[in-house]
C-alpha cells in the first residue's frame, strides 16, 4: 500500500472522497469496509491505497454507498459530484513471494496487508514455519512495535470433497485471535468470494474457545451456526458436495463426517459452487476484540487431508 492524497476544490459539509484504484477491476480504497475519506477544513484528504494501474478520486455525498468493486466507474449524478482519475507510473517492489511445504501441498505464505476474517492486519512469512514432525506453526506475534499475522494459502484448487484439519490444543487461545480454516475464490462475487469458514476464537475473555461455521456472506442469519471447539487434539472437518456442505468438529486426530450436538451442521442454501477456489489457514489479531493480545500467540496445525 501507498500513500495517496488530493484536494477538493469548493468542498462542502456532508461530502467525503471515496477512492478507487483498479487493476483487473476497481477496487474501493483503501478498504472495503472503510471506503470513505474525510476531507479536511482546507479542502485536502490524505488515504492509503493498494498499488493499481489507475486511481480514481470520486466526490460524494456521505450518504453514497460505494461498492466493494465496480467494473467500470459511475457517472457523475445523484450522490457522485465528481470524478478525477490517473494512471499510475512507476514500478512497486514487492517481497520476494515465499511459500511452504505442508502436509504433502505446497503453500503461499501471504506478505501483505489484509482486512480478511479478523480486520485490516498486516502479515508476515516469518510468523509461519513448519518443524521437523511435519506440523505447521503460525503466529501472531509483536514486532517492532505492531502485531503481525499469519496466513498459508493453498497453491492449486482442489474442488468438491472433503477437506480436514488436525490442530493441536486451541482451547488456550487468546481472546485477540481468531484461527480461521476456509475455502475462497478470488473470482468469486464481491459479496462472498464463494467463501466458507471454520473460526475458532474466545468470545470473551472469560469465556470458552467457541466455533462457528460460516458461508458468506455472514450476515445472512442461515448462513452461520455456531458450535463448542473440543479440548485437546481436535480435527475440523467439512465435506463439500454440490448445493451441500457439511461441517464437522471432533476431538482427536481423525476425520469424523458425523457427530451429535451442536458439532455438525449442515448447509443446503447459500452453498457456493467449485469454481477456482483455493483452501487457507489463517491465524489474525480480531480488531473488534476490546484488549490486544496479552502475548505471542502459537497455533499448531498437524495435519491437513483431502479426500476426493
Amino acid at each position: 500500500m501507498v500513500p495517496i492524497a488530493g484536494r477538493v476544490e469548493g468542498a462542502q459539509p456532508g461530502q467525503v472522497v471515496v477512492l478507487f484504484a483498479k487493476s483487473n477491476v476497481w477496487y474501493a480504497q483503501p478498504f472495503r469496509n472503510e471506503p470513505k475519506t474525510t476531507i479536511r477544513r482546507d479542502g485536502t484528504w490524505l488515504s492509503s491505497t493498494h498499488v493499481g494501474m489507475e486511481y480514481a478520486a470520486l466526490l460524494v455525498r456521505d450518504t453514497y454507498t460505494p461498492p466493494p468493486t465496480l467494473p467500470t466507474l459511475p457517472q457523475v449524478g445523484g450522490d457522485v459530484l465528481s470524478i478525477a482519475t490517473v494512471h499510475g507510473t512507476g514500478d512497486q517492489p514487492t517481497a520476494p513471494s515465499r511459500t511452504v511445504d505442508f502436509s504433502g501441498y505446497r503453500w503461499d505464505i501471504r506478505q501483505r496487508i489484509s482486512e480478511r476474517g479478523g480486520g485490516v492486519n498486516e502479515y508476515s512469512a516469518d510468523n509461519v514455519r513448519v518443524t521437523d514432525d511435519g506440523a505447521l506453526h503460525l503466529s501472531l506475534s509483536h514486532r517492532n512495535g505492531t502485531w503481525t499475522s499469519a496466513e498459508v494459502v493453498l497453491t492449486r484448487t482442489l474442488g468438491y470433497g472433503t477437506y480436514a484439519f488436525v490442530a493441536r490444543d486451541v482451547s488456550a487461545l487468546d481472546p485477540a485471535a481468531l484461527l480461521t480454516f476456509f475455502t475462497f475464490d478470488d473470482t468469486g462475487p464481491a459479496d462472498n468470494l464463494r467463501e466458507m469458514d471454520i473460526q475458532i476464537q474466545r468470545p470473551q475473555p472469560r469465556a470458552a474457545v467457541a466455533g462457528q461455521y460460516t458461508l458468506q456472506p455472514y450476515y445472512v442469519a442461515a448462513n452461520l451456526a455456531r458450535f463448542s471447539v473440543p479440548a485437546g487434539p481436535s480435527t475440523y472437518t467439512l465435506r463439500w458436495e454440490p448445493g451441500r456442505a457439511v461441517f464437522v468438529a471432533a476431538p482427536g486426530r481423525r476425520p469424523v463426517l458425523h457427530a451429535s450436538g451442536n458439532a455438525e451442521h449442515e448447509f443446503t442454501s447459500g452453498v457456493p459452487t467449485s469454481a477456482q477456489e483455493r483452501v487457507a489457514i489463517n491465524l489474525c489479531y480480531f480488531r473488534k476484540s476490546p484488549v490486544p493480545p496479552t502475548h505471542d500467540v502459537e497455533v499448531v496445525i498437524e495435519r491437513f487431508q483431502y479426500f476426493p
